[in-house]
């Protein structure tokens, strides 16, 4: 492979991680995918493109492409891509379990909202009806601590020094 290709190999590969990173899996698969067709896959730069390729087409809900490049990198030579591959493959067969709708939160859809309504817009306007406190206030109220002594450190004192006493006394 010569230069100019490594290094728009390179180029794609890391537009492609940059992509995932930031959400945008369907810009994320394209750019690996270039990044794929230009590597010489039984390489170890192939094998970590194609790694990420499984990752980005597992986010962006192509199941069955992920599962297929798995099945191919499960006979990579560079024996790390071939663990990874046979990991993401286990991992991908591994059957969904049931989410409770009471642990899932929805997000609702701001794309609906006009951003030109005030009522939507972050201080536009609005007065704050809270009180501004002071520093003071936000200190724990010292009438509710305890500040009892506890009888147990007496004790452990009082056991302390007649040790150390009695250890003077006796050499």
């Amino acid at each position: 492979m010569d230069a100019e290709t490594l290094e728009l190999v390179q180029r794609e590969y890391r537009t492609g991680k940059d992509a995932f990173e930031r959400g945008r899996y369907r810009e994320s698969v394209e750019a690996l995918q270039k990044a794929s067709a230009l590597v010489q896959r039984n390489t170890r730069l192939g094998g970590e493109v194609q790694i990420w390729l499984v990752t980005a087409y597992e986010a962006a809900g192509m199941r069955t492409e992920a599962r297929e490049l798995c099945k191919q990198l499960e006979q990579h030579p560079h024996y790390e891509t071939r663990q990874q591959g046979k990991r993401l493959l286990y991992i991908l067969e591994a059957p969904q379990l049931e989410r409770r709708a009471d642990w899932l939160t929805e997000i609702p859809d701001l794309g609906a909202m006009a951003e030109s309504d005030p009522q939507y817009r972050r201080g536009a306007g609005v007065k704050s009806t809270k009180p501004k406190t002071s520093q003071t206030s936000e200190l724990e109220d010292l009438g509710s601590m305890n500040l009892q002594d506890n009888p147990f450190i007496w004790v452990a004192l009082i056991a302390a020094i007649l040790t150390v006493g009695g250890l003077i006394w006796l050499s």
